[in-house]
């Protein structure tokens, strides 16, 4: 990312589940006077505050934050849809002479706000129900047809890869791969970005995991799960597929002993944690400073002083 006087400072602040983001985001608010801007994608429901790990309602009232449980579970939020109000929360913090704090660990979000989005035009409602109605087989041999590239890259039992490529070039005329080699509506280049990555060794990651799991429990997760499940909404929406959700609402409705719902409340959320430190370790820039830890004042001073 480029850097200039012309350009205002956004902190960047992420990493895994539980490696330490959040408490971070909130020194440097508090030492700059700045705004926690939320960047994961479960944390803007507000039927989730305990299983999201959300800041509480007491940290909340130490720094000003935004986007943070501003959603209800009934709305499925997109990347773009987060950007966009990303965007806005961040020109809001710059207006009123504050540093935007981007914290999360969504990396589909921080790409679609830094690098921004594909601008593949919405699928005529008669294409799509066309290539929906198809046999697999006949959808891929019309894949080959009008898109051979996207179906040489495509296995032939990829469904919903080939629906979705089939669906773009008979409704647009061009091949997905045209329209996801353009970007708009980034910020990257438009802002002075200082990012960190917080990469704690596995087993302290695991061991946070563990221990957060634990709390989860005890502090109102089984309540917000079985309230969430008793609403009766699509299993499709996002908030419904977040970590923890089903195992507990089975706990709660005596279907799964206390122990089996925290055991696999941590085992989703290691095997989330091992997907989000594959994609921080090979996808953010080089220049994006990495840390284990900034528990020693030392690292924590020198990454303070950076970030702001």
């Amino acid at each position: 990312m480029n850097s200039g006087p012309s350009r205002q400072r956004l902190a960047l602040i992420a990493g895994p589940t539980a490696s330490g983001k959040s408490a971070l985001a909130l020194i440097l608010a508090e030492r700059t006077g700045g705004v926690v801007v939320n960047a994961d994608s479960m944390q803007v429901y507000r039927d989730l505050r305990v299983l999201t790990a959300r800041p509480s309602e007491a940290e909340e009232a130490r720094a000003p934050h935004r986007l943070f449980g501003h959603l209800d579970a009934a709305i499925a939020c997109s990347a773009a849809d987060w950007a966009a109000d990303a965007r806005a929360a961040i020109a809001d913090a710059h207006d009123a002479g504050r540093l935007p704090i981007l914290v999360g660990g969504t990396g589909l979000y921080l790409r679609t706000l830094l690098d921004g989005i594909a601008p593949v035009p919405p699928v005529a409602p008669p294409v799509r129900a066309e290539v929906r109605a198809m046999p697999l087989p006949e959808a891929y041999a019309r894949l080959e047809q009008v898109d051979p590239a996207a179906a040489a890259r495509l296995h032939p039992n990829d469904a919903s890869r080939i629906a979705r490529a089939l669906e773009v070039a008979l409704s647009s005329g061009r091949p997905l791969a045209d329209w996801q080699a353009r970007r708009e509506g980034g910020i990257g280049d438009a802002v002075d970005l200082r990012a960190a990555l917080l990469l704690p060794d596995r087993g302290t990651l695991h061991a946070r995991i563990d221990a957060r799991a634990e709390a989860m429990l005890a502090g109102g997760a089984v309540e917000e799960a079985a309230a969430l499940a008793a609403r009766g909404l699509s299993p499709d929406l996002p908030a419904m597929r977040a970590i923890g959700v089903r195992a507990l609402a089975e706990f709660a409705a005596g279907r799964l002993s206390r122990t089996a719902a925290r055991d696999a409340l941590a085992t989703e959320t290691r095997q989330y944690a091992k997907r989000q430190c594959t994609w921080f370790r090979h996808q953010p820039p080089s220049h994006w400073r990495r840390l284990e830890f900034y528990d020693d004042p030392r690292v924590l001073k020198e990454i303070l002083l950076f970030l702001a």
